[in-house]
């Protein structure tokens, strides 16, 4: 208290002075209307200034929490396409008793929380395990196209093979063909793939967009992968095919996993169908 007094009394002249000039300034803006609209739009730009950049800084540390959202909603979006695709065949059911129709896909959200990208076999880590009916062998993608396959399981988390592994082989086509390949990994660049086993009378151009192929059961036909950077064809046959991929492997947060509900009784047909 005694420190505010000595303030006051030192800065005595000075403080008498600031309340003269705020006395002085209030008066003519209550009795000069041009200044009053001054003051008040000097205010409200100020004060509107403010204002955004509160929302903006806001907005900002909100974007994990609102990236996250969407993510999940277009999970939720794309499970209720496949339940469309269940509905829409209804019609046929009543026609045909005998056949019974199934929801096929089934999409999972996951977070990655670790990813390897600059070795020759990476891996990346995901937060959901067992515990959330994950298991092997399940296919990872987010909107911009794939990015690997579950490989191992614990309760809580999975790896997944990236597609950026030398072990990495997944069937894909040609967007606008029939022709379907195996996109692999030479180890090099982390935005460039390689299409392999394309047949020699496939027209491959620069451009032409890769997707997969769905001839697994893995993946679904039609998921992005890249386009046609670099073709290289020699001696009546294509000695290196490279995709840009669409998807920065780099950078990743978050995916969804694809379950195939009808993969076990797929696989089961094949494994007796070559046992014969």
């Amino acid at each position: 208290m005694q420190q505010i007094i000595y303030f006051i009394r030192k800065f005595r002249f000075f403080l008498l002075f600031i309340l003269l000039e705020t006395v002085a300034l209030f008066f003519t803006i209550q009795h000069h209307s041009y200044h009053s609209s001054k003051f008040v739009n000097s205010a409200n730009n100020l004060t509107g200034g403010i204002y955004s950049q509160a929302i903006s800084i806001g907005e900002f540390f909100n974007l994990k929490s609102e990236n996250k959202r969407l993510i999940d909603e277009n999970t939720h979006l794309k499970n209720i396409l496949e339940q469309r695709k269940l509905d829409s065949s209804s019609e046929f059911k009543t026609q045909i008793d005998t056949l019974n129709y199934y929801q096929k896909y089934n999409y999972v959200f996951a977070k990655i929380i670790n990813n390897s990208y600059s070795k020759p076999n990476n891996y990346l880590t995901i937060n959901k395990g067992s515990k959330q009916q994950i298991n092997t062998d399940l296919g990872v993608i987010n909107s911009k196209g794939v990015i690997g396959v579950v490989k191992n399981v614990s309760s809580n988390f999975a790896t997944v093979l990236s597609i950026l592994n030398s072990n990495s082989k997944i069937n894909v086509k040609l967007k606008n063909s029939s022709h379907f390949g195996t996109m692999t990994w030479n180890g090099e660049e982390t935005n460039v793939i390689q299409l392999i086993d394309i047949p020699r009378q496939a027209v491959v151009k620069e451009g032409d967009t890769i997707i997969t192929g769905g001839k697994s059961a893995i993946f679904p036909e039609g998921i992005l992968v890249g386009t046609i950077k670099n073709v290289n064809f020699e001696n009546n046959q294509y000695k290196q095919i490279d995709i840009q991929l669409f998807n920065d492997m780099t950078s990743i947060g978050y995916v969804q996993i694809i379950k195939n509900l009808q993969r076990e009784e797929q696989l089961n047909l094949e494994n007796t169908t070559e046992n014969e």
